[in-house]
């Protein structure tokens, strides 16, 4: 019999752990649970003291993806749930995530549909990023950037030394399982709206989710990013040389520097190819 650890980040949910704590132990009451408490500044260590519930504290915030790594090397359980501790989770789905883990996946993961998104924006970024995933990885990403999954402990705890502070880690943690050919699952779940604020600022995490899209190529193949790109420079430069030798008979710098530039944007994916190679060889 597999044990269950179930492992919530939270920084000041203190309003939402209220009620979720009491469901989430209803629905899998031989669970372990911990709370990651991110530095809150609100009364998340007593509403969890309550509900008699392990709080793992930090003295101040060190970022989502940080919690989840103090959670997962903290749990006892051969088996791992991740949850928002904002309340969008339905306790309920967790079964439905470990009934996909005892069909043999190693990750099982809680795919939101478009009436779950939160906002406009948000789903249109997140169908963007699934779409971009599913061409470098060849396999079908339903929700890139869900918090939402159950894997088998052993498995995911290879690739701690991966994962980012901040909150890219369903991104690296996904990649990294496609990457190790370690079986990944989609199950459709449908997320209520948080309870209180978000802690996505629009602007700032505008840009770190744009990073987001690099980081998925980089950390499964960088060659499929790379090489397009020395590709479009190559062509840049021929369609520069073609236009100047027509209109002046000549080849110019800036053919020469396109071609150049597609030449080191080759070698720098051949380098970046091999350094994804040596960061899951021990996995492989």
């Amino acid at each position: 019999m597999n044990r269950l650890s179930i492992i919530l980040p939270a920084k000041n949910e203190a309003q939402a752990l209220l009620n979720l704590l009491p469901r989430l132990r209803e629905a899998q009451p031989d669970a372990e649970i911990i709370v990651v408490d991110d530095g809150s500044t609100d009364t998340t260590r007593e509403v969890c003291a309550h509900a008699g519930v392990t709080c793992l504290s930090s003295p101040y915030s060190m970022g989502n993806g940080a919690a989840i790594k103090r959670g997962a090397r903290a749990a006892s359980g051969d088996l791992l749930v991740f949850m928002d501790g904002d309340g969008q989770h339905d306790p309920a789905d967790i079964a439905r995530l470990l009934e996909a883990l005892a069909q043999g996946y190693d990750m099982a993961i809680g795919a939101r549909d478009w009436s779950s998104q939160a906002g406009v924006g948000r789903g249109v970024a997140n169908t963007l990023y699934n779409w971009l995933a599913t061409r470098m990885t060849g396999h079908q990403v339903a929700d890139l950037t869900s918090g939402f999954r159950a894997v088998r402990a052993e498995k995911f705890r290879e690739f701690l030394y991966l994962l980012p502070n901040g909150f890219s880690y369903p991104t690296t943690s996904t990649m990294a399982f496609f990457r190790s050919a370690y079986p990944v699952v989609y199950v459709p779940i449908k997320a209520a709206q948080r309870v209180g604020k978000s802690h996505i600022k629009p602007l700032r995490d505008g840009v770190r989710f744009l990073l987001i899209i690099f980081k998925i190529a980089t950390l499964y193949s960088p060659l499929k990013l790379f090489v397009p790109t020395s590709v479009a420079f190559f062509l840049a430069g021929c369609a520069n040389y073609a236009a100047t030798f027509l209109s002046q008979g000549r080849l110019t710098n800036g053919s020469t520097m396109l071609w150049s530039a597609a030449v080191v944007v080759f070698l720098i994916g051949l380098v970046s190819e091999q350094i994804t190679a040596l960061m899951y060889r021990r996995n492989d």
